[in-house]
């Protein structure tokens, strides 16, 4: 599964985002914590957290196209983040809210290894 979202979303693959397990109800990924993606303190940086929880959700909102549709793009994207990861991995579970005919709204829960809530990310897909 890592390798498809990769060939699709190169970006995706430079970070080093790992596919865990996508279906319709449930998108899992995860990154894992890299001096590279740090900000001051050792924190993964939040642009990372963000870009976690946008491509687990984008993929989410892949596997609920209607049919017919060529794909989403992001056009709203919130996060709230409520503690900093410093080790291991931070995993994205990506849920959708609403499945419409051109709008796709899913939300993400970032959590770290302990499953303690890092980050709750809530994204607008507009369907292509």
């Amino acid at each position: 599964m890592t390798a498809e979202i990769h060939q699709f979303v190169p970006f995706a693959a430079m970070l080093g985002i790992e596919t865990l397990s996508a279906a319709p109800a449930e998108v899992r990924g995860r990154i894992a914590w890299s001096e590279s993606l740090c900000t001051v303190g050792g924190a993964l940086n939040g642009g990372t957290i963000m870009a976690l929880a946008d491509n687990v959700g984008a993929w989410c909102a892949f596997l609920n196209l209607p049919e017919g549709a060529a794909g989403t793009t992001t056009i709203e994207s919130k996060t709230n983040f409520l503690r900093a990861v410093k080790s291991g991995h931070a995993t994205a579970v990506a849920r959708p809210l609403h499945v419409g005919r051109r709008i796709i709204v899913v939300e993400s829960d970032v959590l770290d290894d302990e499953k303690r809530l890092v980050a709750r990310v809530t994204q607008t897909q507009a369907v292509l």
